[in-house]
């Protein structure tokens, strides 16, 4: 990041989380069932106390049609004013993208600052990225956002400091200064994430040229991917019941019952209503689904939303172009409660699938079953000898392979062991029969 840039947007940043509480206005638009808005107002609530940031009250907006000025009718806009006010809210948040012009209209009307649902978004990843290239990507995110935005900045800045001191009267000529360093930054950032974006494709080379098989967690946020990745694994991810508790891919080595090895990576999860520039901001931890040989598709199967959940993923899936993969569904937290009549729904939808709970532990085993069957396609069953003078040779078969059957006679050790083929070479003269695994 360039070291000259304005602090004009880290200050606005920050200024959204200092002594505020918030008051959430759901959108029902003219095609929304009304279940529907109430579970996307539902999600916003989550994502603001994500965030950090109080809650003063809520309301739903329903609306036949869409107003160019606030989104909504002014007469509304100005009870929802009045509300905001009475609650002691400092802060507006709207469950719908607005337009810079309509959010400038709105923090004229106030006196507040105004943001939306993608405002939230942008807020929870900058606090929660820890990669390098996702710092990278959600400051660029955040930057082109903003750009359009900087009148609006500008003037919240001087209600902030009382309209005089350093920023009052700053006028065109400070406002064309700072966008200069926005496209300056944009640029710059976008030349940064071209070249770790080389050096992730370079290890991803890497890892291609030894024939592990690779997984993909993929899943609405909060199905509990990162539960799954540390149960099977332990690799520590952290897990918490909380939307977007982890943003970075994670990867690790899994060795399986059979002895074969497999790549699980966990990545970031869907939300409905995500910004298609998010999509795009986030693609590189999306695009692990793109090079798994094979998807886990996870479901939190407890939640009344499950099978729009599922919808929403597979819709961010087709547009990544990932959608073709062999896909798995793991039907997680199954130890809650849950409606009989949608779960027979969502288990005839999401099919195939394994029912699990990282809770009670249900279903890991069978999920560690399929994963290692899977992890041993293409393997070769073969009976080798090994004579007493090449022992030595236990040892390599009994790490690399899934020996099945061992017994020591006169003429040596007699073995059936399952082997990748790139193997087979270092045991050729040993080999007495051979066969594809079943």
């Amino acid at each position: 990041m360039s070291k000259e840039r304005s602090p004009l947007l880290d200050t606005r940043h920050s200024q959204l989380k200092v002594n505020l509480t918030a008051y959430l206005v759901g959108i029902q638009g003219p095609r929304e069932r009304p279940e529907e808005a109430a579970e996307h107002l539902g999600e916003l609530r989550q994502l603001v106390e994500t965030m950090g940031v109080p809650i003063a009250g809520e309301e739903m907006v329903v609306l036949r049609e869409w107003h160019p000025k606030y989104l909504i009718g002014s007469g509304k806009a100005e009870a929802i004013k009045a509300v905001a006010e009475g609650a002691g809210a400092k802060l507006i948040v709207v469950d719908s993208d607005l337009s810079p012009v309509q959010q400038r209209a709105w923090e004229q009307l106030t006196g507040e600052a105004v943001i939306d649902r993608q405002e939230v978004i942008l807020d929870i990843f900058a606090g929660r990225a820890r990669t390098k290239e996702a710092q990278l990507q959600i400051e660029l995110a955040r930057l082109e956002y903003s750009l359009p935005r900087l009148t609006r900045a500008w003037t919240h800045l001087e209600r902030q400091r009382g309209g005089g001191g350093s920023v009052g009267g700053a006028g065109e000529g400070q406002l064309e200064l700072d966008r200069r360093m926005v496209r300056d930054d944009i640029f710059k950032l976008k030349r940064d994430l071209k070249l770790v974006r080389q050096q992730r494709e370079t290890q991803r080379k890497s890892r291609r040229e030894k024939p592990i098989p690779t997984v993909a967690l993929v899943g609405y946020t909060n199905s509990g991917k990162s539960s799954l990745l540390n149960a099977l694994t332990g690799a520590g991810v952290l897990s918490e019941d909380k939307l977007f508790a982890t943003l970075d891919p994670t990867t690790r080595r899994v060795r399986l019952a059979n002895n074969q090895e497999l790549l699980l990576t966990d990545t970031v999860g869907f939300i409905r209503k995500l910004p298609h520039n998010l999509v795009e901001a986030f693609k590189a931890t999306l695009e692990e689904a793109l090079m798994a040989d094979m998807l886990l598709h996870v479901i939190d199967s407890s939640h009344p939303s499950a099978i729009d959940q599922l919808l929403t993923t597979e819709e961010v899936l087709k547009e990544l172009g990932a959608d073709g993969k062999e896909t798995v569904f793991v039907l997680n937290k199954v130890d809650l409660p849950v409606d009989e009549v949608d779960a027979a729904a969502l288990r005839s939808r999401a099919t195939p699938n394994i029912r699990t709970s990282t809770v009670t532990g249900e279903g890991l085993e069978e999920l560690r079953t399929f994963l290692a069957s899977f992890a041993g396609e293409g393997l070769v069953t073969v009976k080798v000898v090994l004579p007493p003078d090449r022992y030595a040779m236990l040892g390599f078969l009994h790490a690399e392979g899934n020996v099945m059957g061992e017994k020591f006679e006169e003429d040596g050790a007699h073995l059936e062991v399952q082997l990748p083929p790139k193997f087979l070479p270092r045991i050729a003269e040993f080999i007495v029969s051979e066969g594809k695994a079943p």
